[in-house]
């Protein structure tokens, strides 16, 4: 696989986390490289995990990983979402908890949620005799800095529109996961 074509795939899966580290920066009051990292760290990392277990995994259980995988992204992302809509409209987790929205469990269920699709990829890998170490390391290393930069972007968006942008970000995780649902069902 030539570098272009890794780099097109590493940028294609790394778009759900990128809409997602928007998300995370749409909620928060004083943005730290601390956060930056945080979700490059979780967001690259499990995208560079998730192909590598696929490619573990390879056609043996195809059929059973491309059946659920979609399922499970739509539920996780729904319930990301629909939680960040109720904190938009209740203001719960506003006062002196700027740091709650990137506590290890949001961002583990999150990084998982958005990284299912590169497990199927992973599966792929095995078919395609990818060199894997390769390919993990670019897909983590491009998704790294596309999810800092989507809390930078998020961050500065969200800082006039707190509630609205929170309410929004909820829409779409949840559109997110809709739209995963769906492209595997019927496309």
């Amino acid at each position: 696989m030539d570098v272009f074509t890794l780099f097109m795939l590493a940028a294609g899966l790394s778009m759900d986390a990128f809409a997602a580290a928007v998300c995370k920066g749409l909620a928060l009051e004083k943005l730290s490289v601390r956060h930056m990292l945080a979700a490059g760290g979780w967001f690259g990392g499990f995208q560079a995990l998730m192909p590598l277990a696929g490619y573990g995994l390879g056609v043996r259980f195809k059929e059973k990983i491309v059946f659920v995988d979609h399922w499970i992204a739509f539920v996780l992302l729904g319930v990301i979402g629909v939680d960040m809509i109720r904190d938009a409209c209740t203001g719960a987790g506003k006062e002196g908890e700027a740091d709650g929205s990137f506590s290890w469990r949001a961002m583990l269920f999150l990084a998982l949620a958005t990284s299912m699709d590169a497990l199927a990829a992973g599966v792929t890998f095995a078919f395609l005799e990818v060199n894997i170490l390769t390919a993990v390391s670019f897909i983590g290393a491009v998704t790294f800095l596309f999810a800092m930069a989507g809390v930078k972007a998020g961050y500065v968006f969200g800082g006039r529109y707190k509630a609205k942008a929170e309410l929004a970000g909820g829409g779409i995780l949840i559109l997110l996961g809709v739209k995963i649902l769906l492209e595997h069902m019927f496309f």
